[in-house]
């Protein structure tokens, strides 16, 4: 296959990096969205949800360190999150909200993924960890998903994993963004914080919501095509009603059909399905 010109060699994925970047602000402006900046300290009364997620993870052929300063990566994008308030008709933006994760902000060298799948190193390296809170947080709510960038491929073994497989984003700076709506008629709020090497978040409300959320994730299974595995289920959205318990709606959001990119050898046997 042809290399794409961001393939050719770093200088080259690197001009188009400012590219897509330069693109990216002129489209914020063109837009002109109402983004999301207020912060309060005072907590909203109402918890819509609260979730939590271990930073640092055994990641097979990935350098531990890589990990660890992904904690004070993580630690400096919650101080920019916790506490913002997001009016109705408003956007959350997570680059709006973050800003450059540069060395000169802190930030320290994590893990990324390069367009072609290639895992390096780079500031700010494992924020899609917080961005997939954020986002995990938002699908279970009636908030409005207005971009999001799934990671296409199964990258690595499962290692405690608590939600469904394929419910993150990925992120890069700036044009690569995770974005939402408030859609509702009251203001909400993102509180983020980490502690003891866990990152937490909830998303508050000043009023009540009638419906609660859950995701459910079946039929899951590994299948081989052409030599290749794949990791394959379905994820739905359930809403419930708070009142009675029943359920209102079960919605199909996610249709997982991915590229096992790990050691073929990781993948639980028990898991795989030859019909």
């Amino acid at each position: 296959m042809r290399k794409l010109f961001c393939e050719i060699n770093p200088f080259c994925y690197q001009i188009s990096l400012k590219k897509e970047r330069f693109k990216r602000r002129i489209k914020n402006v063109v837009n002109n969205n109402k983004i999301a900046k207020e912060k309060t300290s005072k907590e909203f009364p109402y918890v819509i949800k609260g979730h939590s997620s271990i930073i640092l993870r055994k990641l097979y052929g990935v350098d531990f360190k890589l990990q660890e300063n992904k904690v004070t990566n993580i630690e400096l994008a919650c101080k920019k999150i916790n506490g913002l308030v997001i009016h109705p008709n408003e956007i959350f933006s997570f680059w709006k909200t973050i800003g450059y994760p540069s060395k000169r902000h802190g930030y320290k060298e994590g893990l990324v993924i390069k367009k072609n799948r290639v895992l390096a190193k780079g500031y700010g390296g494992g924020l899609c960890q917080m961005a997939n809170l954020v986002h995990y947080l938002v699908l279970n709510s009636p908030l409005e998903v207005v971009e999001l960038h799934h990671h296409s491929d199964a990258l690595f073994p499962d290692e405690r994993r608590r939600v469904p497989f394929g419910t993150g984003t990925s992120v890069l700076f700036n044009h690569v963004d995770y974005r939402f709506k408030n859609n509702l008629k009251f203001d909400i709020q993102l509180l983020t914080w980490v502690d003891d090497g866990v990152v937490y978040g909830e998303l508050r409300a000043v009023n009540d919501i009638p419906n609660r959320y859950k995701l459910v994730e079946e039929d899951h299974h590994f299948k081989k095509e052409d030599d290749k595995y794949y990791r394959i289920s379905k994820v739905y959205k359930i809403t419930i009603n708070k009142k009675n318990n029943k359920e209102i709606k079960k919605e199909l959001i996610l249709d997982n059909h991915s590229l096992v990119m790990y050691d073929y050898n990781l993948i639980p046997e028990k898991e795989i399905r030859n019909d």
